[in-house]
């Protein structure tokens, strides 16, 4: 049962949410560490155990505050209440910045995030929109905290800015009935179900996420989706039509109407196939040699001509399918 165990800093029980989270585990083992960027045990463990230590939780104070801009959903990404997830799914970005130890962090100092964020919002000479999801995922976060219940409660006090976040997850129920003022975008993260089955373990079954957005527009959210990663697995052609297919028939006028597309092709990594390899031996394999070339240090995308025809091919499809909506990327 998660979290197995958790590894915490002292300084962060003085926080109200670590002296509430001590409450909540009263039985699980906790570990003292001095830092949550650099817990030595942890460092050493052989790669197969990467499954493993998804079961443990990491409770600590964030320090580094440095909004990043951005230019396609978001003007910041911003570090916020967490980073690292449960979830294992086998391309995942974070593992090429924590390698294994892209476990589910928890940063009890979200009074300080808030505040310099609203604190941003305000100064700011236009609407500003912040990404604070781009490090976890806060559906899941917040049915451990309540965190994001917290933060669209308190922020919308503020007259200023916009927050975002994508999900993997369903598990929006705890926000429908939230005042949220229209300042907040949720963003839907959808691939094929056999991808989900095979690829990103731990998350929400496709049927459920289409569920969960549409609730979530219908209750007056802001809404986006991304059909991400894209990938060129066989059969992928088929794949992502039964797809698109599905979205057509399962997801509400209303979000036709208002939600827009970013599409993701995959970037996969030397790091995460050694990760891979060893910890998921009978997984599915993301490296194709023929379809790759390199993109940097130790990093993979597709070569130009095939995500060239992906992209043409997806453009097809939504346009046969979702007659209307707006990509508003691709890359």
């Amino acid at each position: 049962m998660f979290p197995e165990m958790i590894y915490y800093e002292k300084a962060a029980l003085e926080y109200k949410l670590g002296e509430e989270l001590r409450r909540k585990y009263p039985d699980t083992e906790w570990i003292p560490i001095d830092n949550h960027n650099n817990i030595e045990e942890m460092r050493k463990r052989p790669n197969k155990d990467f499954g493993k230590m998804k079961q443990y939780l990491i409770v600590g104070i964030r320090k580094t505050h440095r909004y990043v801009e951005n230019h396609k959903v978001s003007d910041y990404l911003v570090p916020y209440t967490s980073s690292g997830c449960t979830a294992m799914c086998l391309y995942c970005y974070l593992v090429c910045n924590y390698n294994k130890c892209s476990y589910l962090r928890l940063f009890v100092n979200r009074e300080q995030m808030l505040e310099r964020l609203i604190r941003h919002a305000q100064r700011a000479d236009k609407e500003m929109v912040y990404e604070i999801g781009s490090n976890s995922d806060l559906i899941l976060e917040n049915t451990i905290t309540g965190n994001l219940e917290w933060t669209i409660r308190e922020f919308v006090k503020n007259p200023s800015g916009i927050l975002t976040f994508p999900t993997k997850f369903d598990m929006v129920e705890p926000l429908l009935a939230l005042d949220h003022k229209r300042r907040v975008i949720i963003r839907m993260s959808l691939n094929p179900q056999e991808i989900i089955r095979t690829v990103e373990f731990g998350t929400s079954p496709l049927n459920a996420r289409i569920r969960a957005l549409n609730a979530v527009c219908d209750a007056g959210y802001r809404v986006g989706i991304l059909i991400a990663p894209v990938i060129m697995v066989e059969g992928w052609k088929e794949l992502y039509e039964q797809l698109i297919r599905q979205m057509a028939e399962q997801l509400t006028d209303r979000v036709k109407k208002e939600a827009v597309i970013e599409i993701i092709f995959m970037t996969y990594s030397f790091v995460q196939n050694a990760i891979n390899t060893e910890a998921f031996p009978n997984a599915v394999n993301l490296y194709e040699k023929e379809q790759m070339t390199g993109r940097g240090r130790g990093k993979y995308c597709y070569r130009k001509e095939l995500r060239e025809d992906g992209e043409n091919y997806l453009r097809s499809l939504i346009g046969r399918y979702l007659k209307g909506m707006k990509i508003l990327y691709i890359v």
